[in-house]
Order: C-alpha cells, then sequence, then structure tokens
C-alpha cells in the first residue's frame, strides 16, 4: 500500500472500540461523515499491525483513481482474492466502499476465508441497514465515527482548554483536517463550505439523483437556523410555503432522510415519559458538525443557546448514549441519555443567573420522579452546591468529564 501519512493523532476512543474484534472473523465497518477521519483510523489500525513485520496489508481507496475499475461486487471479490497472501492472514482495507455496486456480497463471501480480515469505511447511514444488514447479520461490528470530540479538539490543535478553546470548538466544529489550517473565520469556513458542497453533492444528489436542488440546500439552512427547535416534517413544508417555496411534506421526508443518511444532521425523537413511547410526529435536528453549519448559516450571537445544546448531544452520542428529548406533560427535558440500563437527565442553559431560568431548568428536572442523576450545563463557571441534589456544571467541565 501507499505510504501511511506521518504525524497521525490517534483517537484511541475508537481504536480501543475495535481492538476486541481485530482478527476475528467479523466486518469491522466505520462509517460516519464524510471527512470526520475514517480513513486514518484505517491508518491507525495499519499502522498498529505493521508492529509485526510480517504482517500482510491489502488496502483499497475507492477515491483513488488508481482503484477505479473495482466497481462491482465480483470486481473486489477477484481483487482481494488475487492479491492476499498465500500463507498467513491479510488484512484487508477497503475505504469508502459503498462505492462499489452490491459491496455486501463481496464482504458475504470474503468472510468464508480464515485467512482474510475485513476492515471498511463509508459515509452514508443507510450502509448496513435493510436488506444489507440481513445479508450480513451477525457478521458485521459497526462503528461510527463522529467530529472530533473537545478532548480530541484540544489535542489535534495542541491547546490548552480554557473558555476561549471551548469558543473555538463551537464556532469551527471538529473536522479533523482544521489542525492544518490557521483558526480564522474566512480561511476554515471557506475550507468548511468546500467540505458542506462535497457532501451535499457526492453523498446526497448523486446518489439519490434528487432534482430539487435549490429546494435541497433550502431546507439544510432551514434546520442551520433552527437547531433544536421542534418540528414535524409538515411544520417544515408549511414554512417553506411561506417562503414562496412549495413541496409536499412526503418530500420533505425524503429529502431529510436523504441528509440524515449523509450524516449532515442527526434526528432525535420526543419521549412522552408519562405514556412511554416515542411521540409520531415532532423530533428535533442537531449538526454532526457544528462548523459546517456555522460555515453556511454564520456564527450568530442570537444562537449561541443553540449551538451549546448541539454541543452537548453531540458530546452524548460520542460517549455512546442514546439520546430523546423527554416530554413530561407541559415540561421539556433537553435531553434523556441511556447507557447500559442506566438514564441520565441533562438540561442545558446559556445562564442560570437570574430566577426565571432556575426556575425552568430544576424545575423540569424536579419534577421527574426517578432517582437517576438530573444535571443543569451552561457556559457559566460554578463549583458550588447542588440544587436540592441537582448538579449544575460548566459546558467545559461537561465536555472535559
Amino acid at each position: 500500500m501507499n505510504k501511511i501519512p506521518l504525524n497521525i493523532n490517534d483517537r484511541t476512543h475508537y481504536l480501543d472500540k475495535v481492538k476486541p474484534f481485530v482478527g476475528k472473523n467479523l466486518i469491522k465497518v466505520f462509517t460516519g461523515q464524510r471527512r470526520v477521519g475514517k480513513s486514518y483510523l484505517l491508518f491507525q489500525l495499519i499502522q498498529l499491525l505493521q508492529k509485526d513485520k510480517t504482517v500482510a496489508i491489502l488496502y483499497i481507496n475507492k477515491e483513488d483513481l488508481a482503484f477505479s475499475f473495482i466497481k462491482t461486487a465480483e470486481d473486489l471479490h477477484q481483487y482481494v482474492l488475487e492479491n492476499k497472501a498465500e500463507n498467513q492472514k491479510t488484512y484487508v482495507f477497503i475505504d469508502e466502499i459503498q462505492d462499489i455496486q452490491n459491496f455486501e456480497s463481496a464482504l458475504r463471501s470474503l468472510l468464508l476465508y480464515s485467512d482474510l480480515d475485513l476492515y471498511c469505511t463509508g459515509s452514508n447511514a443507510n450502509l448496513l441497514s435493510g436488506d444489507i444488514a440481513g445479508h450480513l447479520s451477525g457478521r458485521f461490528i459497526e462503528i461510527v465515527v463522529y467530529s472530533l470530540s473537545y478532548v480530541e479538539f484540544l489535542d489535534f490543535h495542541a491547546l490548552e482548554t480554557s473558555s476561549i478553546s471551548v469558543e473555538k470548538y463551537m464556532k469551527y466544529g471538529g473536522l479533523p483536517y482544521l489542525k492544518h489550517l490557521e483558526l480564522e473565520d474566512s480561511i476554515v469556513f471557506d475550507y468548511l463550505k468546500n467540505i458542506y458542497g462535497t457532501i451535499v453533492y457526492r453523498d446526497i444528489i448523486n446518489r439519490y439523483s434528487v432534482r430539487n436542488v435549490p429546494f435541497l440546500e433550502q431546507l439544510v439552512l432551514f434546520l442551520a437556523g433552527n437547531i433544536g427547535s421542534i418540528f414535524s416534517v409538515k411544520k417544515i413544508s408549511d414554512f417553506l410555503k411561506s417562503q414562496q417555496t412549495n413541496m409536499p411534506a412526503n418530500q420533505v421526508q425524503i429529502y431529510t432522510h436523504y441528509l440524515i443518511s449523509a450524516f449532515l444532521v442527526h434526528k432525535v425523537a420526543r419521549y412522552d415519559m408519562v405514556g412511554k413511547r416515542i411521540f409520531e410526529i415532532g423530533e428535533k435536528y442537531y449538526f454532526e458538525n457544528l462548523g459546517i453549519r456555522n460555515g453556511i448559516w454564520g456564527y450568530r450571537v442570537e444562537d449561541r443557546g443553540k449551538i451549546v445544546e448541539n454541543v452537548v448531544y453531540n458530546q452524548l452520542l460520542f460517549k455512546g448514549y442514546t439520546v430523546v428529548v423527554g416530554v413530561l406533560n407541559v415540561c421539556e427535558i433537553d435531553f434523556i441519555a441511556e447507557k447500559n440500563g442506566e438514564k441520565h437527565y441533562f438540561q442545558v442553559a446559556l445562564t442560570i443567573n437570574d430566577t426565571k431560568t432556575i426556575e425552568r431548568e430544576f424545575g423540569n428536572l424536579k419534577n421527574i420522579k426517578d432517582n437517576y442523576q438530573k444535571t443543569v450545563i451552561t457556559l457559566d463557571s460554578f463549583s458550588g452546591n447542588t440544587h436540592e441534589g441537582i448538579k449544575t456544571i460548566s459546558l467545559e467541565h461537561f465536555l472535559l468529564s
């Protein structure tokens, strides 16, 4: 394979997830938004494996023209079998596998060879869903890769934690390549707008043959301006109609699904805490990468509350939580995060320096009658007592914990 890039920042969070499956007869799949660093995770794994000087590596990058001849499952299958080592295990790495037609058939067949260990990446959330998951059921482990966490951001940019560093993280987001750029608005946002264009055109417009491109772009801008707001596709359709853009609700739903599939946005369901059910309509949307959101919409002071909420949501995903928005009668709980059977309730506020905000944020949490942990996250710095047992932490402390 080509020479591995130098000076790679280890992302141990993901390496630790995949290490238990190295050498096992399972396909290891890294999925996530384009440019979040999936390829570099493959490089890090290759570096680890190459500590054994005799190991055999086969690397296929579908973004490299040298591999443009691999178009179908048959092409992939033939290439791997022709190039694998004769008398030892070959570790096969396939980057952006979704660009190979019927790739799942090749993977299923290659799993039959005990001397192969398979790893791949993909930039589509539906890569291993539906029929494909059925074809590969029980034969793969999926690891979703997100933009850099705050701790990773500090490492990549050689920064110490501070309120200024938190501000940079909220503004520019966590795409790994930013480590090579000056963290200045004109430079960073030009780069991020180009990445946004690549995602929209390669992972949405081309993949799904989208015809109404202006509407798709308006939809993204609408979601960028309303992150953290509760909307149904009908409300989005009605709003766009008021802006002289007529698009039926079912088309809004389809286009929104495309954005989710490309990992551009996350859809978060609302959970009725009394009825113990997920609401069928009305959900929130958050951006996978806030830098991209800010690049296309702008970084505006009036949006700071939304941005902080988005940052908290992304951190919970990174930490492996399943997250929903809680609805308790007329009260809203910003996030119910669950992992390993344990719940944690979160409220997010810019500041809790006034009585009304304190009553609202803590009051909503006090209405919850179980004994799971409850926390209010704020931009304020605070290290005093709890409020009737409810913790208050700063966003910086939350991101470091």
